[in-house]
């Protein structure tokens, strides 16, 4: 017996929401090291050591500025995982129906690429978002400490381009 019928709605929902546990929970919980490597890319001198980089942080916002950009982590790669895990499902059936059966056998492995590239396509759109308020947050001190006052600050400062500027390196990545 299966938990639902293969191809059915309840089957892409499943496929999403093991999107969102995957992707979600896991960079939430590499927060500090994406953190600390943001922080290295924008000003090497400062932050000359992955284990330098941490205790500068701590020193400078304590243990919970380690957490900084946990939100938009959060809910931009939960958002991604969603699209990626239920559009791949999507994208393999339908590009698997116009090949038919046999080809669809045949060329599998392409047939996966083409599903998995047109997934992280959408995927990274919905990322890209989180990713440009998660970059700020982390990188530019003083800029904001939330999600909260990034997202307005930043449709302020640039109307909705703000938030998309980062998807063509999403997509080239």
């Amino acid at each position: 017996e299966y938990s639902c019928e293969y191809g059915s709605l309840k089957f892409y929902a499943l496929c999403g929401v093991g999107g969102v546990l995957s992707c979600g929970l896991t960079h939430t919980a590499v927060v500090p090291l994406d953190l600390v490597k943001c922080r290295m890319q924008v000003d090497p001198q400062k932050y000359k050591s992955i284990f330098n980089g941490f205790s500068v942080t701590i020193k400078e916002d304590g243990v919970r500025g380690l957490a900084k950009g946990w939100a938009p982590t959060f809910f931009g790669y939960s958002m991604q995982g969603l699209c990626k895990f239920g559009f791949y499902e999507v994208f393999k059936i339908l590009y698997g129906n116009m090949l038919g059966e046999e080809n669809a056998y045949l060329w599998r492995t392409s047939l996966y690429l083409a599903a998995s590239a047109s997934a992280e396509f959408f995927a990274d759109i919905a990322l890209a978002p989180m990713e440009a308020a998660k970059v700020r947050i982390q990188t530019q001190p003083g800029y904001a400490n939330t999600l909260r006052e990034a997202v307005p600050k930043m449709f302020a400062e640039e109307g909705i381009w703000a938030f998309y500027k980062g998807v063509a390196p999403l997509w080239m990545r």
